[in-house]
């Protein structure tokens, strides 16, 4: 079998590509392809930033091939066969230690909308379409978008695209915050790549740890999270980075970060 996933690295920036065209169906093997990518991505230090795209232009993912569905029909069996594992693949995605970057370059749903929102960053080509229409399936979003998407977009919002399974436009999911940015036609790619070039330039070592501050405000009680940024605050200030930053701007000059 051809991998599902590839990655090029290049300049700190590792391209992942769900590489099962034309709508990069997410399936069992795919889904471990993308679990052991993640793990190993996370550690090598060559990696700054991670970008995830579908190949071709027609789908970032369309979500889970259905012909893998008839196997999790019995009861008991979906939560073992699929649902735990993809779960934990997307927390692998959603706690990924670096900025991470969703390239939306075609359509995004049902599971491809879940594992963008596992992003912290999404651009979307502004001709996509949006959907999680689990619920024609008889079923609902079973791989964190009830969490994630709500996260982004508030209960109504979430409750719209759920309950009624019809997609939105990229434009209408910009204005509800769902996405970042919109790229013209054809270019969503290179514009997340362009942000994510901007990314390796800042300081890598504060980049993770407001990524880590921010995830925890939705994890923590206030005084616990506010105690977590200070500590934060306490290594990023001792850093190298810290202190090329200091140095730099009473030298008005532009900060030479290690990017380590």
């Amino acid at each position: 079998m051809a991998d599902q996933v590839k990655i090029e690295i290049t300049n700190g920036i590792a391209l992942l590509t769900l590489n099962n065209p034309p709508l990069n169906l997410a399936t069992l093997a795919s889904t471990q392809q993308l679990n052991n990518t993640l793990d190993d991505l996370a550690v090598d230090d060559n990696v700054l930033v991670l970008v995830v795209r579908g190949a071709g232009d027609k789908a970032f993912s369309a979500g889970s091939d259905i012909s893998e569905f008839p196997s999790y029909l019995a009861e008991g069996t979906v939560v073992e066969k699929k649902l735990r594992f993809e779960n934990e693949t997307m927390v692998k995605l959603d706690k990924f230690p670096k900025p991470t970057i969703a390239a939306l370059n075609g359509l995004a749903y049902g599971g491809g909308l879940e594992l963008a929102v596992c992003c912290d960053l999404i651009v979307a080509d502004e001709t996509v379409k949006l959907s999680l229409p689990e619920i024609k399936l008889g079923v609902f979003p079973g791989s964190g978008g009830t969490l994630r998407v709500t996260k982004r977009i508030g209960p109504a919002r979430a409750k719209e695209m759920m309950f009624l399974g019809e997609p939105i436009s990229a434009a209408l999911a910009l204005e509800w915050g769902l996405v970042n940015r919109l790229a013209p036609k054809g270019e969503a790619t290179a514009m997340a790549l362009a942000m994510a070039g901007t990314l390796t330039e800042r300081p890598n070592i504060a980049l993770r740890a407001c990524k880590k501050a921010i995830n925890q405000s939705f994890e923590l009680p206030e005084g616990e999270a506010i105690e977590q940024v200070m500590e934060l605050m306490e290594s990023t200030f001792a850093s190298d980075d810290g202190h090329e930053g200091v140095r730099a701007f009473f030298a008005k000059e532009d900060p030479k970060f290690k990017h380590s």
